[in-house]
């Protein structure tokens, strides 16, 4: 058995206890997909929303007000809200990132321009927001508001600490924590308050999300440095991209002179050769910044772990437990 056929288990388990509500979801997000006057939108869409997505960030709207004992159907548009949320972002991230590949298909921006990628995104937010007024709740209304500006504010910070070597780990914290996190521990949160959830248990809804985020992300950045044909990434599109993640955090902060100056060459300056990459491996090698980075990992999974303690213990709480450590099992 494949590490990848493992680690989806929990995934698997979990969309099938939450199949109904998903296929309510998935009703919903292609009904506001739809528009009336412009077709580059749904087409757009549908290429995005067709790419294999888990859908994991809406499964944890509808797993956190099942947990509660949610009765009602604001759920459902709150996480179709969510996956609105993190589609618009990825469209804005891909034309940032002059990616060309995303779940291994080409990107929107590539198969159709960087105006329709940024107009349907933008689409998207909009959607969202409609969705979000229809619970008729101003606290989830908050919390996703809030949730949609934190994660521009870390695209931005981590715009500007793009291609700097004094980026220290606080600082890749606090990008992690806004440009990923933020839609986890959102999607969480408003599943116990849209069930009027005890606010322990809504802080434990919070604090799970957020750790499960920050974990996934640190994840995703070694999954770029150690591979993985379940991402749909090429090794190294953050080397390439001279982006700043924790493995390379660790690794700089270790390096000696000669190290130094291949990383400032290679990520500040923006002057890569052939080779580079492959000594880029080498140094976080040498420096353990892998296993490092994966070790950071682990107890941001174990602090999402301890907040599910404080939840009703059901077959849902298990799921979601499994799933913590699926995240970081996806890397050695």
């Amino acid at each position: 058995m494949s590490l990848d056929q493992a680690a989806s288990k929990p995934h698997e388990r979990l969309n099938a206890a939450l199949t109904t509500d998903l296929e309510a979801v998935n009703e919903v997000i292609a009904a506001r997909m739809a528009s009336e006057h412009a077709p580059r939108i749904p087409e757009v869409t549908a290429h995005l929303v067709g790419a294999g997505g888990k859908r994991l960030r809406p499964m944890l709207t509808l797993a956190a007000a099942q947990l509660c004992g949610y009765d009602g159907d604001n759920h459902i548009k709150l996480a179709a809200t969510v996956e609105f949320i993190h589609t618009a972002t990825l469209l804005h991230d891909d034309v940032v990132d002059e990616s060309a590949q995303r779940r291994g298909r080409p990107t929107a921006n590539l198969l159709w321009d960087n105006q329709s990628s940024v107009l349907v995104g933008d689409y998207l937010f909009a959607r969202s927001f409609q969705l979000m007024v229809k619970t008729g709740s101003l606290r989830v209304l908050d919390i996703l508001a809030n949730a949609a500006a934190t994660i521009a504010e870390g695209e931005v910070l981590q715009m500007t600490a793009a291609q700097d070597l004094g980026t220290t780990e606080d600082t890749y914290l606090k990008i992690v924590r806004g440009k990923t996190a933020a839609l986890f521990s959102a999607a969480t949160q408003v599943g116990g308050v849209i069930s009027d959830a005890d606010e322990t248990i809504v802080k434990a809804l919070y604090d799970y999300g957020d750790a499960l985020g920050i974990a996934f992300q640190i994840v995703d950045d070694l999954l770029d440095y150690g591979g993985s044909d379940a991402t749909g990434k090429n090794i190294g599109d953050d080397f390439r991209e001279r982006k700043l993640t924790l493995p390379v955090i660790k690794a700089v902060a270790a390096a000696d002179t000669e190290e130094r100056a291949f990383w400032e060459r290679v990520i500040e300056k923006g002057k890569q050769d052939e080779g580079d990459l492959e000594h880029a491996l080498t140094l976080l090698a040498k420096h353990g910044s892998m296993q490092a980075a994966r070790v950071d990992a682990l107890e941001w999974i174990e602090v999402a772990k301890s907040a599910m303690a404080n939840l009703p213990q059901a077959p849902l709480r298990e799921m979601l437990i499994d799933l913590a450590d699926y995240v970081v099992a996806r890397v050695k």
